[in-house]
């Protein structure tokens, strides 16, 4: 390829960043999630115990299920058709959250669609993630990385904005939208299956796919599982990777836990209302932007794991402040500066495991770090949801967050970077 076609092969890349950040920014964290805690549930404790529940089920669906596509994608090559058809189950899911009207008696529907689109979402992840070391030269992986993540914050803080201003804070929502029932609210669904569908296209139409093996389903299912099973039972043969994704099995879900509530932490331990969670999502959104675009020069110059080590110790001591304080100024503060250290810590962890994996066995092993995060991923919010539920105390049940990020720090020490 030429130039102008690997630079826009890349730019198309990283705006998929940009087109699915909507999803866990504005249904995940800080709009539909606050939303539901809120208007649809019996009250945000309970709210945000079912909440748990479904997004630890997502998390342990995706756990079983990405290293087997993974494997089997492999075998056959392409990976554009599972991007695709997992993207449109997302937007499809996203879309359905519409008819999630301000009832208790609407809860079910939206856990469950939630569950399925949080699904697809983290699949797309897979296939996504592998593309990555096929399209950028080795001496670029962590910016590449870094810029796709950046990307994508600021297309979170993008579309925060458009939620904010064309249907949360304004007297005259767009398209002629009501503000009864929560119908401003419950729109901003809409816009996000839009957003993911309209800005993944540069990616399908520019971004070139490796060649298909023409192995049929059946083959590929068959020799895919049959590998992956040889990968778990040979484990010692890739130790460092092993170290490396149960270390990031555990950081990651402290990440996970802390997007899934941290809007709904701000409602309900700080009084803060819709829009000023909005208002602290985009600051959030900004500094995470600029931390994983600042920290990819970074990765490619001193190595992923120091940015990684970094990002997360910072993490811990800025969630165990946050923890601690009760005012609403500090709470901004320690949050903002919290943002910083978000976006490296996801950057770096993906240009690691790009560097980590053998070439044949890329897509199998970003299976397994789409696995990494997931396979606990149902702990965090399971635990946040029994503390909360516990304690009636969304304070102490928060508290689970520090415990994640400092189990993966220590383990993140045995691993050996590539020079």
């Amino acid at each position: 390829m030429s130039k102008l076609s690997d630079r826009r092969a890349l730019i198309s890349w990283c705006f998929y960043d940009w087109a699915n950040s909507a999803f866990p920014t504005v249904i995940g964290t800080f709009i539909f999630g606050t939303y539901f805690t809120k208007a649809v549930a019996d009250s945000p404790e309970i709210g945000s115990a079912q909440w748990g529940w479904a997004l630890g089920l997502a998390g342990l669906v995706v756990a079983v299920l990405s290293p087997v596509v993974g494997a089997v994608a492999d075998k056959r090559g392409r990976r554009k058709p599972w991007l695709a058809s997992f993207t449109g189950l997302c937007v499809g899911a996203t879309a359905m959250l519409w008819f999630t009207y301000p009832d208790p008696k609407f809860a079910l529907w939206a856990l469950c669609f939630v569950t399925l689109a949080s699904v697809a979402f983290e699949l797309t992840m897979v296939f996504y993630n592998a593309m990555l070391p096929e399209i950028a030269p080795e001496s670029h992986i962590g910016r590449v990385s870094g810029w796709g993540w950046g990307l994508g914050y600021v297309g979170g803080l993008a579309a925060l904005v458009m939620c904010l201003l064309g249907f949360v804070q304004t007297e005259t929502p767009w398209f002629g939208i009501s503000t009864q029932n929560a119908e401003n609210i419950r729109a901003v669904v809409l816009l996000v299956a839009a957003w993911y569908t309209v800005f993944s296209i540069p990616l399908f139409l520019f971004t070139p796919d490796v060649p298909s093996t023409a192995r049929s389903m059946r083959e590929a299912l068959r020799v895919g599982v049959d590998e992956l099973v040889d990968t778990f039972r040979h484990v010692r043969r890739y130790k460092n990777i092993f170290w490396f994704l149960i270390a990031r099995m555990l950081y990651t879900d402290g990440l996970g836990t802390l997007f899934a509530f941290g809007g709904i932490y701000a409602a309900g331990s700080f009084g803060m209302e819709l829009g000023d969670v909005i208002k602290f999502g985009i600051v959030l959104n900004v500094t995470a932007g600029l931390g994983a675009a600042g920290f990819a020069w970074m990765d490619d110059y001193v190595g992923a794991k120091p940015v990684i080590i970094v990002s997360v110790s910072a993490l811990i001591g800025l969630s165990t402040a946050m923890l601690m304080i009760d005012s609403v100024i500090w709470f901004w503060i320690l949050g903002t500066a919290l943002g910083v250290f978000v976006g490296p810590a996801q950057s770096a962890s993906r240009s690691l495991m790009a560097r980590l994996a053998p070439i044949e066995m890329r897509t199998e092993m970003f299976g397994l770090y789409a696995f990494s995060g997931k396979a606990t991923g149902f702990l965090g919010p399971f635990a946040l949801a029994a503390v909360t539920t516990a304690t009636n105390s969304q304070r102490v049940g928060m508290g689970v967050i520090v415990v994640f990020f400092t189990a993966g720090l220590i383990l993140l020490m045995r691993v050996r970077e590539p020079k």
